[in-house]
């Protein structure tokens, strides 16, 4: 019996379909050139998706009075976009494992752009909510797969750059919104914010479908199972999914269910979603109070507000272009470690923190500068200047927080990447609900103040982790020192 079992063993092992040196169904053997093309076409779409969540902003006065509904009512257009992007990658990404990227790409993309067209000619504000929701649903594929798509194509030691490239996207995508929408709405109608998003959008899925192939690898091994077994007869040649007993309704409730146990039975996970959480309703929430403050603390147009966003972006990109100094941090941790004489588990997912442990103050410190800079005598730049720094802290504690859980939990990385993602739409979508009323009630210095110390609390979470973090790691049921 043990002698048939490992026979069968060694013909499950000789039939399992692999890549080829130089296999040219392996996406990391295409050209760079065609892989940096793939890498522009998903990080465009990212941005397409993130600017329209928060483009909808500037079009409030406009929508109110046309609809004539409240301001908290047409809030919910941005609010629901949001909740739609946070719930899409709990069932797309386990989608994606089945049918591969481009599917989801194709299907999810022309689905985004057919819910632009009622938001474009909506006739009630009812119209407009039902249709952003799904409009944020459909567009949560570029920001659950997408990343995956560029990790298909580049070996780990080249991916850094296009990652780089491609993670900016969620990030920068909501400050060119409000910016570009500035313009429209002051110059036009609400419509054509949208007549422009459906413009970029339908160019988008145009190139994806001339120009973006499969590059899921387990998708891709089983094309090449198939032609195997048609070219040779041989029906034991199979791939490593083939060989799955998973189904496709057990990969869903898994991938829903898994989040919500990380964050109820980890406290690193879920300290680490709510703070990340915070910052993205924090920045949502600006979006209304940018536009408040900005047009009557200084008298600013449509388009002057909108061009207040540049602070964020500015402060954003610079932390962005930080990345080499953080791994050059990060490889000198690792060396100090080695030096010291561990050898064993050489690893600790805690290096990963540095860049959120400076980022904490920098977003405490900007809010600040924000909230008391805002007064008619003194100049505009200064609070813009603060939104600079809040938006540098931002980039740098997502930075370290999202590769801390990718880390952290090796091999729960996806569920603990959805929980936080979870987390964040949920802030995300109910701060801009409060924000308005929240300035209007306090007065612009205390109700920035109120998110200020908010942020002032969880600023020492990431320091407590990279200090004592591989002890708090050992009595974890998903966490592991080693990769």
């Amino acid at each position: 019996m043990g002698h048939d079992a490992r026979q069968e063993a060694e013909e499950s092992i000789e039939f399992t379909v692999s890549w080829d040196e130089n296999d040219p169904m392996n996406p990391r053997n295409m050209s760079k050139a065609r892989r940096w093309l793939i890498t522009t076409i998903v990080s465009l779409g990212s941005l397409c998706v993130a600017c329209t969540s928060s483009i909808y902003s500037t079009t409030y006065d406009q929508i109110e009075r046309e609809f004539n509904s409240s301001r908290l009512v047409v809030t919910l257009g941005l609010s629901f976009f949001i909740w739609g992007l946070g719930l899409g990658p709990m069932i797309l990404s386990p989608l994606s494992e089945f049918y591969g990227r481009r599917k989801i790409y194709i299907a999810s993309f022309t689905l985004f752009v057919v819910w632009l067209i009622p938001c474009a000619v909506a006739k009630n504000i009812q119209t407009m909510l039902i249709s952003r929701f799904f409009n944020g649903l459909a567009g949560s594929a570029f920001l659950s797969v997408a990343g995956g798509t560029v990790g298909d194509m580049f070996d780990r030691h080249e991916l850094a750059l296009p990652m780089m490239f491609y993670t900016a996207t969620p990030f920068v995508g909501p400050e060119i919104g409000p910016l570009v929408g500035g313009f429209i709405n002051e110059y036009s109608t609400w419509r054509w914010t949208f007549y422009v998003l459906l413009i970029w959008a339908g160019l988008e899925l145009v190139s994806i479908v001339l120009f973006v192939p499969e590059t899921y690898h387990p998708v891709l091994l089983r094309y090449k199972a198939r032609k195997l077994r048609q070219d040779t007869g041989n029906e034991k040649w199979k791939a490593p999914t083939e060989r799955s007993q998973r189904s496709m309704a057990q990969m869903i409730m898994q991938s829903m269910y898994r989040p919500i146990l990380l964050l109820t039975m980890e406290p690193m996970c879920l300290s680490l979603c709510i703070f990340s959480a915070l910052l993205l309703g924090i920045l949502y929430l600006f979006f209304g109070a940018f536009q408040l403050t900005f047009s009557t603390v200084y008298g600013f147009s449509e388009s002057q507000c909108g061009l207040c966003f540049i602070g964020l972006f500015v402060g954003m990109l610079c932390a962005i272009l930080t990345d080499p100094f953080w791994r050059r941090n990060y490889m000198r941790l690792e060396s100090a470690h080695k030096g010291r004489g561990n050898e064993t588990n050489d690893f600790q997912p805690e290096w990963r923190l540095p860049p959120a442990i400076l980022g904490g103050p920098l977003v405490t410190v900007g809010i600040f500068i924000f909230a008391w800079t805002i007064y008619p005598n003194v100049h505009w730049i200064a609070p813009i200047i603060g939104s600079a720094v809040f938006g540098a802290g931002t980039i740098l504690v997502y930075s370290g927080i999202f590769t801390f859980l990718v880390d952290a939990y090796p091999t729960y990385a996806a569920s603990a990447l959805a929980a936080n993602s979870f987390t964040r739409s949920s802030f995300g979508g109910a701060f801009p609900l409060f924000g308005i009323q929240m300035y209007d009630k306090l007065g612009y210095h205390w109700a920035s103040s109120l998110l200020a110390f908010l942020t002032l609390l969880m600023a020492p979470f990431p320091y407590l982790f990279f200090k004592y973090g591989s002890q708090i790691r050992q009595k974890s049921r998903f966490a592991t020192g080693e990769r």
